[in-house]
């Protein structure tokens, strides 16, 4: 898979390429990418990338013409585009799973109040929000965005570390245990440490949907109205909130 970063600052995303499993995809050949700098489009002095809106208000807006060209210069019209906005749709597992799938995207790295409608309205296929929050810097949205899809195409990580994850299934992941057997007072769950995989599954399970339950009601409501949790996984819900 590739990725397409325009960017003000490329030094952002370039450490998060040299780095960790994203460096090792990248060295594998699974994973290819281009940081391009939108500064290199601006034909003045000054390199300038921005200017006021139109309409006066705050701040300032990422010009047009730069910007275009650097997305002609990958292709962009040829691939999907996403742009990193607080007013895009809110970005999911489940829409990570579906680019995970696309051979190729360009990502639009946002600054200052944005960029001009117009580059929207003519290369844009996704606006993409990551939260309910607004941010200074498009790069590091973009990130999140590349983290998370990349790590789900084959050969990044195993299959089975993908198995039981959050949100695979509608819930959040169990708790998780290594050495020592106690820290500071606090022991394993015993559980755990039985070899009774039924009963490991089980307490698993039960973490799970006590964990959602606690930080993520909103998941379990979606799982009861779309009759997609399991009988068993209702019978330990009506249990916990007994």
């Amino acid at each position: 898979m590739r990725f397409d970063v325009l960017t003000l600052f490329p030094q952002i995303p370039q450490a998060f390429f040299d780095s960790s499993i994203m460096a090792k995809a990248v060295q594998k050949g699974i994973i290819s990418y281009t940081l391009v700098n939108i500064r290199d489009f601006a034909h003045d002095k000054h390199k300038t990338c921005d200017d006021i809106p139109y309409g006066g208000g705050a701040g300032m807006l990422m010009l047009a013409e730069p910007l275009a060209l650097a997305l002609d210069s990958v292709q962009a019209k040829e691939k999907r585009v996403l742009y990193l906005s607080p007013s895009g749709k809110k970005f999911s597992q489940k829409t990570a799973e579906q680019l995970s799938k696309e051979e190729s995207l360009v990502l639009i790295c946002g600054r200052y109040e944005g960029i001009d409608q117009r580059i929207i309205d003519e290369y844009v296929d996704d606006e993409v929000c990551i939260g309910d929050y607004v941010m200074s810097s498009g790069e590091l949205a973009a990130l999140v965005v590349i983290d998370t899809i990349y790590r789900l195409i084959d050969g990044v990580i195993s299959g089975e570390s993908l198995e039981e994850e959050s949100f695979t299934d509608g819930l959040l992941e169990y708790p998780q245990y290594t050495r020592p057997r106690v820290f500071r007072n606090r022991e394993v769950p015993a559980v755990l440490l039985s070899g009774h995989h039924a009963n490991i599954r089980r307490w698993r399970l039960e973490k799970r949907i006590e964990k959602t339950l606690k930080n993520r009601p909103d998941l379990l409501q979606v799982l009861q109205e779309s009759g997609t949790m399991s009988q068993e996984a209702q019978i330990i819900l009506k249990e916990l909130i007994k």
